[in-house]
Order: C-alpha cells, then structure tokens, then sequence
C-alpha cells in the first residue's frame, strides 16, 4: 500500500490520496510525505529509485526483517532506521518492526512492512494540525522518534507493575515455577529492549549534533528532547532488567532455603532411626545364645534404651540450634 501526503505550507491545507499526487508536487513547493506499507520488495526499489532516486543499499537496509537500527547520510536526503514495536503489541511479548525514514527537504518517505501504532499517531496528528510541518518534514523526524520510545515507555510501566506485584507475592508466599517462568521472560526481554535503546540512543546523540539534520541547529531541542526520552527508557530497562535478576535469585534462593529445611528434617529424623534400627537389628538376630534374650524385663529395658536415645538426640539438636 502506497498513500501520500501533500501539505502547502502557504495555504496550510493538508491533501492526501496516492502517487497522484507526486506529480503536482514536482511543480510546487509543497511537502510531500510518502508512507509505504506492505509492498512487494521489488516494486518499491523500483519506484523509490525512479520517483526520489533513492540509492539501492538505503533501500534494501529498509526491507530488511532484522537490521539494526542506524543513520547514513546521501546526496539531498538522509536515512533513518528505527526499530518500533508492531501494532499487536502490548505486553512483555512484544514484537518489533523496521520502521525506515528517508528524509530530504521536501520530501519524507516512511517504511514498514507492518502496521504501525507510531506512524498511524503521526499521519493522524499531520491531518488535525497543519502547524505540525512549521519546521518542515525533517522536524516530524524527532518527534516519530518521541512517539516510538514513548510505546516502549508505556511496556515499561506496565512491566514495572507487574514486578511489583511478583515482589509483594514472593514476601507473602512460597515462589512458584509460574513466577519464576514469568521473570525469566522479563528478563530476555528487557534484555532485547535494552539493546535496542542503546542503539536508538547512540543514533540519536549524532542526529543532535549534526547540523545538516537539525537544520542549523533549528530542530536540535527537538532531538535532544528525543535522545534523553530513549535515555530515560534505557535506565527504566535497565533497572527493571536488574530487578528482574534479583527476584530470580530471590525465588532461586528462597526455594534452596525451603528446600534446605526439608532436608534437615529429613536428616535430623534419619539420625534419630539409624541407633534405633541398630538397637533393632542387634536383638532381632536369631541366635539362641544372646545374653538378655531371656532376660524378663529386657523388651521394656530396649524401649527405655530406645527413648532415652531419642531424647537424648532431640536435646542435643536444641542445644545446637538444629531444631
């Protein structure tokens, strides 16, 4: 699906529809915005490459399922890749899209190969105000960049949530294989998170201090504006990601403990049975000549024996602060 965007910056009208529009464009000094959703590969090479000469490799970087997120500076027109989250996306199970950006003064091409949540807000907000193109296309850059972090943002609030209720539920009972599944997935996928921010960060530090793309330094509050939101993203995931291991060892720790104290019971009841099955087996042996067999009060003298042993035992656990 091609759409098109055409805004006047005298009149302050806002037009969209399809590559009609292109043309018109050609003769004016209108801003167009080209969104790309779902088309075949080829035919958006062909059609970038013919209608802005968009350089191959930008084009190919764009189509990529797995790229990393970076920024390349051509000949009129620079491109951007961010990676956003996909439309269906709203808890620790989230999925990322490549989100591709080639910007130039009078033209802004955007790329996804799904729906995004981050590009519909923006196509929506250029509609309703006019006044968002007062610094031209290249300030809509920054602020797609506000609105991708600023989803990232809201998981990371509602992970923070559930951290807490984990933490509260870990004090109040023993933890469970369901919980510990639960922060695990946290964890993986904070890790991922993380990564991703460090490189929209490292993207977006250049962004603001290049002057071809702040346009002399007019858009760079703008960008530094975004660059801290991803900063302040990257140490929410990176606390959430440490909280996360330390609930881990938590639950790791508390169940050796549970586990431990089992097992002292188990231990202190085998040391109080092995005298008393020795005690046993030495009178149950079946030879005629054993000195108290025929001893009248041996049966209550063996049980005397016998519970002496285990007091004796249990008091000596107490002292040893066993029990």
């Amino acid at each position: 699906m091609i759409r098109v965007m055409l805004h006047n910056p005298e009149t302050g009208t806002t037009t969209t529809g399809g590559i009609e529009l292109i043309s018109p464009w050609r003769d004016s000094k209108d801003l167009l915005w080209v969104d790309l959703y779902a088309e075949d590969p080829a035919t958006e090479l062909a059609f970038l490459g013919k209608e802005f000469g968009i350089h191959k490799l930008a084009v190919q970087d764009a189509q990529r399922d797995r790229h990393p997120p970076k920024f390349e500076e051509f000949e009129g027109y620079y491109f951007l890749l961010l990676k956003g989250l996909s439309k269906a996306s709203m808890g620790i199970n989230f999925e990322t899209i490549q989100i591709a950006m080639l910007v130039g003064e009078r033209f802004l091409i955007t790329r996804h190969s799904s729906e995004s949540r981050s590009i519909e807000q923006l196509w929506a907000l250029c509609l309703s105000d006019g006044r968002v193109f007062h610094k031209g296309l290249a300030g809509l850059t920054p602020r797609l960049g506000r609105m991708v972090v600023n989803r990232y943002l809201d998981l990371l609030f509602n992970i923070e949530a559930n951290l807490d209720t984990i933490e509260q539920d870990l004090l109040l009972q023993d933890p469970s294989n369901d919980q510990l599944g639960m922060l695990t997935t946290y964890k993986t996928r904070l890790r991922i998170m993380l990564r991703t921010f460090n490189y929209h960060e490292q993207i977006f530090n250049q962004l603001r201090h290049n002057k071809a793309v702040t346009v002399d330094d007019l858009l760079e509050h703008e960008f530094t504006d975004t660059y801290e939101q991803l900063e302040r993203a990257a140490s929410l995931a990176n606390l959430y990601y440490d909280l996360s291991d330390d609930l881990i060892n938590s639950s790791i720790s508390m169940a050796s403990h549970r586990l431990n104290g089992i097992m002292k019971v188990l231990t202190i009841v085998t040391a109080i049975f092995v005298p008393l099955g020795f005690l046993a087996g030495l009178y149950g042996m079946n030879f005629e000549n054993i000195p108290e067999l025929h001893f009248e009060y041996g049966y209550y003298v063996l049980l005397g024996l016998m519970a002496t042993v285990v007091v004796s035992l249990l008091t000596l656990f107490r002292i040893k602060r066993w029990l």
